[in-house]
């Protein structure tokens, strides 16, 4: 059985460059008007307390108009850890990082889940009170099927 080589067959938008989430930070806004699914990788590395991660759905690239999204999403808290929980589902008002540093999160999300005029998706993070260092890559999959495909950030 094959696997995916998802510079191929996906797209990857890396829409939180490392950075220190502290006084709170949102991720680029991306599309998912060509795409069928979202899945959005977030890492924290050293951490100084917990910061609330939640999804808005975006009418266009400013964002003009966003709304607070409920979403599924999988945690892998510990430090030296790569078994991601099981399948948790977030509200509107999202979910909490864990204070340990160096620990990921996986977002689903599929493009049947946006509102009609809302192609878009926008990553925010609450403000941790103190230097929190994250970042956030979303891998569009179920696109054109070629191997480079458009922008999905602008």
């Amino acid at each position: 059985m094959k696997g995916i080589t998802i510079a191929e067959q996906c797209h990857v938008v890396n829409i939180l460059p490392p950075v220190d989430i502290n006084g709170g930070v949102s991720s680029d806004v991306f599309s998912l008007k060509n795409w069928q699914h979202a899945t959005i990788l977030i890492q924290t590395g050293v951490t100084h307390a917990a910061s609330t991660v939640t999804v808005e759905e975006c009418d266009d690239f400013t964002p003009t108009n966003d709304t607070a999204i409920p979403f599924a999403y999988y945690e892998e808290t510990t430090a030296a850890g790569d078994t991601l929980s099981a399948r948790k589902q977030a509200t509107t008002s999202g979910f909490a990082t864990s204070a340990n540093d160096n620990g990921f999160y996986v977002i689903e999300i599929d493009a049947a889940q946006l509102s009609e005029g809302f192609p878009n998706l926008i990553v925010k993070f609450s403000d941790p009170g103190g230097a929190t260092f994250a970042s956030a890559v979303a891998i569009l999959s179920g696109g054109p099927g070629q191997a480079i495909t458009d922008t999905a950030i602008a």
